[in-house]
């Protein structure tokens, strides 16, 4: 039987996957950024609590730029690297919005069950 702590892991690990995309268009409808700056900021706004290694950042990104739901371009400057910003698009848009009800009708329905939140 599994433990709390490897249930804990493997349900901490589904919601993240679960919420990448999220993530990720949120941040790009503020602003152009580059990968590592999403990543930098997905960890640092949530305190740590949710980091996403190179290795799931940089696909996660690919699919939605494939999907049309970002746009990237490579961009250099002197003294940096190359690195690709990557911008919302008119579809991104309506993506994200679509997916903050889901995810809002999914925290609510959660609370009415399982008292998470108080009120």
């Amino acid at each position: 039987m599994a433990t709390d702590k490897s249930l804990g892991g493997s349900l901490h690990n589904e919601l993240k996957r679960g919420s990448a995309e999220l993530l990720i268009l949120a941040l790009l409808e503020e602003r152009r950024r580059h990968g590592y700056e999403i990543g930098q900021l997905i960890a640092q706004r949530s305190d740590g609590t949710i980091n996403f290694h190179v290795t799931s950042l940089y696909p996660t990104l690919y699919r939605l730029e494939d999907r049309g739901l970002i746009e990237g371009r490579w961009v250099e400057r002197q003294g940096q690297r190359r690195r690709r910003y990557y911008k919302l698009t008119r579809t991104g848009r309506d993506t994200l919005a679509r997916q903050r009800g889901v995810w809002d009708n999914f925290f609510s329905a959660l609370n009415r069950v399982a008292k998470i939140r108080t009120a």
